[in-house]
Parts: structure tokens; sequence; C-alpha cells
């Protein structure tokens, strides 16, 4: 799903007072930090990611990645990635169902 400037700016007031959920670490974007971003964002539709100071990924990196694996990159903050991606499960599209109507 592609977002516009509107949806984007409506998703990063939403983010705003969200905490960083997933952590990526010494170990980078490992399967295992992919597998849970993943899980996350099926449940929430919408996470903030935070790269600690002992990682050697960069912001761009992370986001390059996470588009590739199909989530949309709402924002970047310093060290914070902001994600969203619409949910498989139809109980989880709270924020999506807002989104689409903007």
């Amino acid at each position: 799903m592609e977002l516009t400037s509107k949806q984007k700016s409506f998703l990063k007031s939403e983010a705003h007072h969200l905490s960083p959920i997933v952590q990526i670490g010494k170990n980078g974007m490992n399967n295992e930090v992919k597998t849970s971003i993943r899980n996350v964002l099926d449940a929430r539709e919408l996470i903030k990611i935070s790269l600690l100071q002992n990682t050697d990924e960069t912001v761009e990196d992370v986001a390059d990645a996470l588009e590739e694996m199909g989530f949309n990159v709402v924002q970047k903050i310093g060290r914070i990635v902001v994600v969203f991606k619409v949910s498989d499960r139809k109980e989880n599209r709270k924020i999506s169902a807002k989104v689409k109507a903007i």
C-alpha cells in the first residue's frame, strides 16, 4: 500500500506517543529481528523500532531493508524508525481503517 502525504502525517501523529517495541542491537537485522518485526506489525500495524548504540546498522539501511520486506517506513528520526503495515488479521485492522478513510 502506497501512502499519501496526508496518510503519513496521520501515522506520524499516531506514532508520536508510542514507545519503541523492537530494538536492533549488535547482531543487526538478523532473521530473528525480522520475524519479530513481522509478528509485532501483524498485531499492532504501527510500531517504532530503535537502533541501539552498539549496532553497526544505520537508520537508512534498516529503512531500506524494511521496505524490501514490504513494510511502509513512515518516518526516520535519529535512531528511530516508524513502520506501518496493514495487518493480515481483520480483528487487528484498527489503524489501517482510519488510514484508508483519509
